[in-house]
């Protein structure tokens, strides 16, 4: 391990892949306990912050295809956390809703995403937290990365 007066390491992107494979892990043993995936998670967070969204602009945002997309709804669905509403304005199509269930289940998962970040993050003061957050964000934008989700979460 290097010491903190050390030269900056020529391994960023191989560190950012190693803390992004364990923030995943951990994110998803989270879920698992409250019988979602982190797919499930995203699609919840999504719906909940753009009610009415369609089946295909999720898929536009997930990076999937649609068909990806039905099963990832329908079983959401089935345990009561998604609503697909036939839309006013395009009787062909549905809009996407939280349910009560949904709602409550979001809430429980911000309050999860919160102490996962903080337990992740313990190690650094608040300053260098808010330091990579700002730097993390400036990279993300750089390669336009949705701060929301990742692309490929449809695919799991």
């Amino acid at each position: 391990m290097d010491s903190p007066d050390a030269p900056p390491s020529k391994r960023t992107a191989f560190l950012l892949s190693q803390l992004g494979a364990l923030a995943s892990a951990r994110f998803a043993e989270r879920t698992r306990d409250m019988g979602l995936t982190p797919s499930d998670a995203g699609v919840l967070r999504l719906v909940g912050r753009t009610p009415g969204l369609s089946q295909r602009s999720l898929a536009d945002r997930l990076g999937a295809v649609p068909s990806r997309v039905v099963p990832l709804i329908d079983s959401l669905e089935a345990r009561g956390l998604v609503a697909r509403v036939r839309s006013k304005s395009d009787r062909r199509n549905y809009e996407l809703r939280l349910t009560a269930e949904g709602r409550k289940m979001l809430v429980a998962l911000r309050g999860i995403a919160e102490q996962h970040e903080a337990e992740l993050l313990a190690p650094l003061t608040s300053e260098q937290s808010a330091q990579l957050g700002n730097l993390l964000a400036r990279l993300a934008g750089a390669h336009a990365l949705d701060p929301d989700l990742h692309r490929d979460m449809g695919r799991e």
